[in-house]
């Protein structure tokens, strides 16, 4: 699973992702095992790391699901969430407040 995670944010951080955080939820009463937070540069930015992430762990993940807008997207991997947003969309939905409640962070 770490290298599951780690191939993930590796992916982000490599195109330009900011401020990417994992959330570990195994311990919890969650829908995942783990969900991952990061901030785009923008709405294009955003799409684009959507691609990244589509192009970079297809051959080892399934998408189960994915919600997209220019500002926040979503994708369903089963055991993993991750959220990709603008960052005004970060802020103003601050996810990271209701996943610390469930898990402590790990900065990537």
């Amino acid at each position: 699973m770490q290298n599951r995670i780690k191939h993930i944010t590796d992916v982000l951080d490599t195109n330009k992702a900011e401020k990417i955080e994992v959330f570990d939820l195994r311990e919890k009463n969650y829908i995942v095992d783990y969900a991952i937070i990061a901030s785009s540069l923008g709405s294009r930015h955003t799409l684009a790391l959507l691609d990244h992430l589509k192009k970079g762990i297809k051959d080892k993940e399934t998408f189960n699901n994915v919600e997209e807008s220019g500002d926040w997207v979503v994708i369903d991997l089963g055991d993993i969430l991750i959220h990709i947003m603008t960052p005004e969309y970060r802020e103003k939905y601050d996810m990271e407040s209701f996943l610390s409640e469930l898990g402590d962070p790990k900065n990537q």
